[in-house]
Parts: C-alpha cells; structure tokens; sequence
C-alpha cells in the first residue's frame, strides 16, 4: 500500500465487494453471449447502456448530487461513453459471436498491459521500467499465443475467429485509452461521472441502433424471436454487470484504493474460463490456458511496481 492509500481499509468487507465486482464483471462474457442467441451485438450493446443508465440516474437521484452544466465536462463524458462504453461494448459484443466466453476474458486481462504503455506516454510519473517492459512484453507472448494459429488460417482464408479475436484486443485497447482519458480528466464524484456516460453512451447507442435499421431494412434489434433466457440475460447484463457493477467499483475505489483493487485483473480471466466451462460447456484448447498464464505472469511483474490500476467488462 502506497502513501496515498494509507488508512483505507482491505477488511471482510472490502474483500466481499472485490469478489462480488469479479462475479460481475467476469459474469459479463457469459451474459453476453447468451444475449447473443437472439440479440444482435448492436442491440446486447445498446441494452445494458439503457439498463445500466437506469440503475445509475436512480443512484444519482438518491445522492442528491447535481452534475455540472459545464461543456468541458460534457465533452469529457462524452469521450468516455464512446471509449470507454459503446465502442468496446460493441466490439467484445461483435467478437462472441463466433469465440467463446472464455476466450474472451483472456484476451480482456491484456487490458492493464495496454494502460501501462500507454500511461508511460500520457501520464506523468508512470513511465516504463526494465520490470514493466519484460511484463509488456510476456503479456504479448501470451496474445500471438492466443491468435497465432487463428491469424496462419487467415493467410489460407479462414479468417473469422482471428478477426473476433482482433475485435474484442479492440476493446481492451478502448478500455485501456478511456482509462487514460479519466485520468487526466476533471476530478468530480464517481457517480456524479457513472450516471451521465451510461446515458450518454445508451442514447448514442439507442440512435445508431435506429439507424441502422432504417438504412437496410432489416430487424436491428433481434435475428431470431426472443426466448427467456436471452432476455434475462440482456437484463442481467444491464443491471448488474452494468449498473450495479458500476457502484461496487466505486464504492471500492474509495474505501479500498486502486491498488487493492488491481487484484480483480487476475481473476476475471479466471471466472470468465471457469464460468464459461460450467455454464456452456465450453472446452478452450490447452494452448488458451498456457497464454492466460503469460498473459497474467506478465500482468503480475508489469504491476509489481505500480501503483495503481483498473479493470472493466
């Protein structure tokens, strides 16, 4: 624990809010691509925006807080509603159809990697060191690892798992930049920020979304009838990977700190695999395994003299 952090509290509690972010978030890759059996990956996108919207201008309005009027604030959330939200949420969407829920909560855990490089450009005081490069760069191993047989196939004309694989890295890098952006961002109150990008991000969704079927015709919104199970899934995802994951991360942030909070980049990849196995019966080739080793080898030694990080979903 840095200076910073001294006095914030790592009790029953804090440790009970982190494994109850990791059920949500890493839950997230197994919501999605249940939604996906009758959703398109635009509408799964636009749906947990609107739900999760929901649950956090409800939070807003309990605090009483006011968010500001200010047009460089308004700017700011709507760079991280693209970034941070509907771009990456769209893009991991898009991936799953066609890799499993496991395979990309690995490719997600190069997320910290990707803040790490780009932090040593855009933040002062994080800039690389010989331990932090070797993490970069075992963390890399672990991703040709993953799409190298993926992206040979492409060279013969296979190329769809490969460019699944390439949409949902996408989102990491998305993550990785809207945390960069928050960082230099201005200082407000986390919900008095959760509430506004949500529902920022839900109506630019919700447009493009109307968009899109009115230019081809075509049902954007469904590619086969809604059962149950897609539905709760779809809502589900909003509410609690979305909207209720999004108050126990900052309810975290200010009782634990970031650093304490840095442990969920370990173990979603882990819940994403086990929970993708148990509830799907997915089977992810030993070769995924040995690349979610290096990945978080290279995420544990990158870390090892950091001082702060983040995860999303």
């Amino acid at each position: 624990m840095n200076a910073g952090e001294q006095g914030l509290r790592q009790g029953l509690l804090e440790w009970t809010l982190l494994l109850l972010l990791v059920a949500l978030w890493g839950s997230a890759f197994l919501l999605v691509r249940v939604a996906l059996d009758a959703f398109t990956p635009a509408a799964v996108t636009a749906g947990r925006l609107l739900v999760g919207a929901g649950v956090m201008l409800l939070v807003l309005l309990l605090s009483g807080r006011r968010v500001p009027a200010s047009a460089r604030v308004w700017a700011f959330f709507l760079a991280i509603a693209v970034i941070g939200n509907a771009l990456p949420f769209f893009l991991i969407a898009w991936g799953q159809v066609s890799i499993p829920s496991g395979l990309t909560g690995i490719l997600m855990a190069v997320m910290p990697l990707v803040v790490l490089l780009l932090a040593h450009f855009f933040v002062a005081g994080e800039q690389l060191t010989g331990r932090r490069v070797a993490g970069f760069l075992l963390g890399f191993l672990g991703v040709v690892a993953l799409t190298g047989p993926e992206a040979a196939a492409a060279l013969r004309g296979r190329d769809a798992a490969l460019l699944s694989q390439l949409a949902v890295l996408g989102g990491a890098v998305c993550y990785g930049i809207a945390a960069i952006v928050a960082r230099r961002g201005p200082r407000l109150h986390p919900v008095v920020v959760a509430a506004p990008v949500l529902s920022v991000g839900a109506i630019l969704t919700g447009l493009w979304l109307a968009a899109g079927g009115a230019l081809d015709g075509a049902d954007a919104v469904t590619h086969q009838p809604v059962t149950l199970w897609p539905a709760l899934a779809m809502a589900a995802l909003g509410a609690l990977s979305t909207g209720l994951a999004t108050v126990v991360y900052f309810t975290l942030v200010h009782r634990a700190g970031p650093t304490f909070l840095s442990l969920i980049n370990y173990l979603i990849p882990v819940w994403a695999v086990v929970l993708g196995a148990l509830a799907l019966g997915e089977r992810l080739p030993p070769r995924a395994f040995a690349a979610l080793g290096l990945i978080l080898a290279g995420v544990v030694i990158a870390r090892g003299q950091s001082r702060r990080g983040s995860a999303t979903a």
